[in-house]
């Protein structure tokens, strides 16, 4: 039974959700608890109501300026270039060879096969 467009899906009785409002990771998370003071609690709700971001955004985005390097743009373009034409010499294209190691999936899905 196909599943009801997600506009029209009710959440516990209350009125239908609106497809534009529902956020959806595209990225794995991993769930962790921390404790805060109470300055720290309220500090992070004055953000989160002046800039609309949840306080886990607000958190995610401190660890990751304060923790995590920022990409070096030379070794970006030292990776792109080491790798740059590396199918230049292959028989077929990349599509052609995932649709090989896949099994014509896609072809099948879309019933050309």
């Amino acid at each position: 039974m196909p599943l009801p467009p997600l506009s029209r899906i009710k959440a516990r009785g209350r009125r239908a959700l609106d497809s534009w409002r529902v956020a959806m990771y595209v990225y794995i998370v991993q769930r962790t608890q921390i404790y805060l003071t109470k300055r720290e609690s309220e500090a992070l709700d004055r953000a989160s109501r002046a800039t609309g971001r949840t306080r886990s955004q607000l958190i995610r985005e401190a660890v990751e300026a304060t923790y995590l390097a920022a990409v070096d743009e030379g070794d970006l373009l030292a990776a792109l270039g080491s790798t740059a034409g590396m199918w230049a010499d292959r028989p077929e294209s990349g599509e052609a060879t995932v649709e090989r190691l896949r099994g014509g999936r896609l072809a099948r899905v879309h019933g050309e096969a």
